[in-house]
């Protein structure tokens, strides 16, 4: 069974499970003191895929509160460590691209990552969008997958890179909240 609780005046979600060794998540939004833990985070789920990190890649970590100023940028707590981060930057055409997901490698196939992305697809749909797009490598499997299971589909292929979309008038049943 899932309990979620959503209060937009603070902004925050609290997620636990049974299935899933009673985790308790909390999602708020990113604040500045965050910034170390989030840039650790998501460089410590680029190397681990990689194999190392050149941190100058990844100019927009060194700033978050500034590169994403317009975006949504959510972190996933356990108690007080983040183990997930998920933004939503908004482009024309009432679209929006998720950008930034990661979850902690010990707590990735227990439902971190789908909690952070249906406060994301919640928040798009709240403003208005009609369509979200994001991309990740080719060779990422278990992410491409993912993103399948949560309703996203590959619109095409490019330089290594594989890019979704979702349509959000069926979101709803594609996340398959209920599982």
């Amino acid at each position: 069974m899932i309990a979620l609780i959503w209060t937009l005046a603070v902004g925050w979600v609290k997620w636990s499970s049974g299935d899933m060794n009673n985790l308790d998540i909390n999602i708020s939004p990113f604040r500045p003191e965050n910034q170390a833990q989030v840039k650790s985070l998501i460089l410590a789920g680029l190397g681990e895929h990689w194999g190392t990190v050149d941190p100058s890649k990844n100019p927009d970590l060194n700033d978050i509160s500034s590169t994403y100023a317009n975006a949504t940028f959510l972190v996933a707590w356990l108690q007080d460590k983040i183990v997930g981060t998920g933004a939503l930057v908004p482009r024309p055409d009432g679209v929006a691209e998720i950008v930034r997901m990661s979850v902690a490698q010990d707590l990735r196939r227990r439902g971190v990552g789908r909690l952070i992305l249906q406060q994301l697809v919640e928040r798009t749909q709240a403003a208005g969008y009609r369509q979200i797009i994001l991309e990740t490598t080719a060779m990422w499997h278990e992410v491409i997958e993912f993103y399948q299971r949560c309703g996203f589909r590959i619109t095409h292929y490019r330089d290594g890179d594989v890019y979704f979309a979702l349509d959000l008038d069926c979101f709803a049943s594609a996340l398959n909240l209920t599982r």
